[in-house]
Formats: C-alpha cells, sequence, structure tokens
C-alpha cells in the first residue's frame, strides 16, 4: 500500500512513519537543546538523523532499513553528498556516548556544552531538509 504525502511523490507508510519519528525526535532534541539538557539534545539529533537516512531507504528500496547505527554506513547507502560525511562521522559515536556511562566514562551530562549541542542541531536539520528533497 502507497500513501501520498510529499507533494505529488507517493511514499511508502513505513518511509513515513520513519520520517515522522524523526522529526519528532528533532522537535524533542530542539527542546532539550532550548532546556539546556544537551545529552539528551545530541542523543535525539543523532537518532532523528539515523531515522531520516533509514526513512530514505525504505522509501528507495521498499526494504526494511539495516540493522546499524553508523550514520556515515546508511549516508553511503542512500548516496548523501560527500559534503556530510565528516557530520556523520562526528555524530555517530554520540549514539553510545549520550546512553552510557560506562563508555562515556563520565555522567553524560558533563560531556556536553551548548555549542556541541547547537552543532549537532544545524547538521541534523541539514541532513534532515536533504532527506526530505529526495522524499518528494
Amino acid at each position: 500500500m502507497l500513501v501520498r504525502t510529499f507533494g505529488s511523490v507517493v511514499v511508502r507508510p513505513e518511509a513515513k512513519l520513519w520520517w515522522d519519528q524523526a522529526r519528532r525526535d528533532f522537535q524533542v532534541g530542539q527542546r532539550n537543546h532550548s532546556a539546556r539538557d544537551y545529552d539528551f539534545a545530541v542523543f535525539l539529533f543523532e537518532q532523528a538523523t539515523q531515522k531520516a537516512l533509514k526513512s530514505l531507504i525504505i522509501h528507495r528500496t521498499g526494504n526494511p532499513p539495516p540493522r546499524v547505527h553508523n550514520l556515515v554506513r546508511l549516508g553511503d547507502i542512500v548516496g548523501i553528498e560527500p559534503g556530510f560525511r565528516a557530520f556523520l562521522e562526528n555524530l555517530t559515536p554520540h549514539y553510545v556516548l549520550t546512553r552510557y556511562p560506562d563508555a562515556a566514562r563520565a555522567v553524560t551530562k558533563s560531556l556536553y556544552d551548548g555549542r556541541t549541542s547547537l552543532t549537532f542541531l544545524r547538521g541534523t536539520q541539514k541532513v534532515m531538509k536533504w532527506c526530505r528533497t529526495r522524499l518528494r
């Protein structure tokens, strides 16, 4: 079953579901950034980026996305522009570092500041915009 959601382009319901969750994660990340809960914001920006890329994979292939969390690999699958590679490389480790104090070797709140969070907010916004134009 296909559903129209982005202009006149047909988007698979599964892709729309992943896209809607990516948008939700980004919005909640923005609220956490505003509340200065930077570790949670960064985690949600990683999740939003991951889910946006996976949405595009579903849209293009009709298959479930791979069960990987490496943003560079996901970016390679969708053919993301080379200019995004450094951002994806920088954001990928935060999937683990924002969640596990033993991996971070610190309470995660102490690792993140507003500048770091803002960098990831802006990068995530750009990746999501890039993905959205390809879902159209």
